[in-house]
């Protein structure tokens, strides 16, 4: 018979849930998810933030660079109380062959309270999720990434100030079927929000893909358009940039300039033909020599850098949301009773 656990960490946390794609998630979830982002926004801007982090930590694995996901949850932990540790593959035995990546989740998972992980592999993501204890975040792998998608309807519902709500809109994505091209027409067409992606007919998003956005339109009775007539732009009100090629095509770097520009380049004359008030976002980091002019991304319609800095907004409403049930707040009394228990021990040391 094997030994029972004498685990200190809560091992069964009844309906816990990961975060691999903002398409595993309800409307009102999503919704609920960006008041939490709003109030604590607020609370930063008030230089107020509860620290609803206090004493947990966020394993952070990236086996990708990344600029804004890691100092966005590396702050946020810091913010609301927490810690985040940065675990590149050289510092932790993450596969290979040194340790596998479920022993890797069950020893995370009994010292951390959340795991956030950016991986070459997506199966590396779904391993870490089966055998992990505690919520697993999916900071981007080649399918998709949610903690962007959460910032960017965020983003766009702070500046759509008209009344309109976000199933009102339509975004376009102008260029390659990458994986947030994948993750907005996801969860634009899940929440209820019509989506276009604009650029060469070669680069067009994978059948499967649309299929599933087919189940999401008819639930919510939102619209999609993959086209590469660019004048479609006319019936948007956000339009968003993304590079025209990854790290990891660069061999295909002039292949893929040539297709996209300069049509699909985001300027400042094809911003003018998207509906009036506009907004132009973009995940960054952005080439202002490809797809997007320099003139554009600081213009009148760009949001993008508060689409940057409210990454940090949406990390710190992840770090809440997904473990605020788990360890529940000790007791003053409890606290102080193991904190003279401790104190009189080492009194006889």
């Amino acid at each position: 018979m094997k030994k029972p656990s004498s685990s200190a960490t809560n091992l069964e946390k009844k309906n816990m849930r990961h975060m691999i794609s903002m398409k595993d998630f309800t409307t009102a979830e999503m919704d609920g998810m960006m008041e939490l982002m709003a109030m604590l926004k607020q609370a930063r801007k008030d230089n107020a933030i509860p620290h609803l982090f206090k004493d947990k930590s966020v394993a952070m694995i990236f086996e990708a660079g990344s600029t804004r996901t890691r100092i966005s949850f590396e702050v946020a932990a810091t913010l609301l109380g927490g810690h985040g540790l940065f675990l590149s593959p050289r510092d932790i035995h993450l596969g290979g062959g040194k340790e596998s990546i479920d022993d890797t989740a069950r020893v995370l998972s009994r010292m951390c309270d959340i795991i956030m992980a950016r991986t070459n592999d997506p199966g590396t993501i779904d391993a870490l999720c089966k055998m992990s204890t505690v919520p697993v975040i999916n900071g981007l792998d080649t399918r998709f990434h949610p903690t962007q998608m959460l910032a960017d309807l965020f983003t766009i519902r702070e500046h759509i100030t008209d009344g309109r709500q976000l199933s009102d809109l339509t975004l376009a994505f102008m260029g390659d079927a990458t994986d947030v091209c994948r993750s907005l027409l996801l969860t634009c067409t899940k929440y209820g929000m019509n989506f276009k992606q604009i650029g060469p007919k070669k680069y067009h998003m994978q059948q499967e893909w649309l299929d599933l956005a087919d189940e999401f339109c008819k639930e919510t009775g939102a619209s999609y358009e993959i086209t590469e007539d660019v004048e479609k732009v006319r019936e948007c009100d956000v339009i968003y940039g993304d590079s025209f090629y990854w790290v990891t095509q660069t061999d295909e770097k002039e292949e893929r300039l040539a297709a996209f520009m300069p049509d699909y380049v985001i300027t400042e004359e094809l911003m003018a033909k998207a509906k009036p008030g506009a907004l132009l976002l973009h995940c960054l980091p952005a080439n202002d020599k490809e797809e997007v002019t320099r003139g554009a991304l600081e213009g009148p319609h760009s949001v993008a850098f508060d689409e940057a800095e409210n990454r940090l907004t949406a990390q710190m409403a992840i770090l809440v949301y997904f473990t605020h049930k788990f360890t529940p707040e000790p007791t003053e009394e409890v606290r102080k009773a193991h904190e003279t228990k401790i104190r009189d021990f080492l009194k006889t040391l």
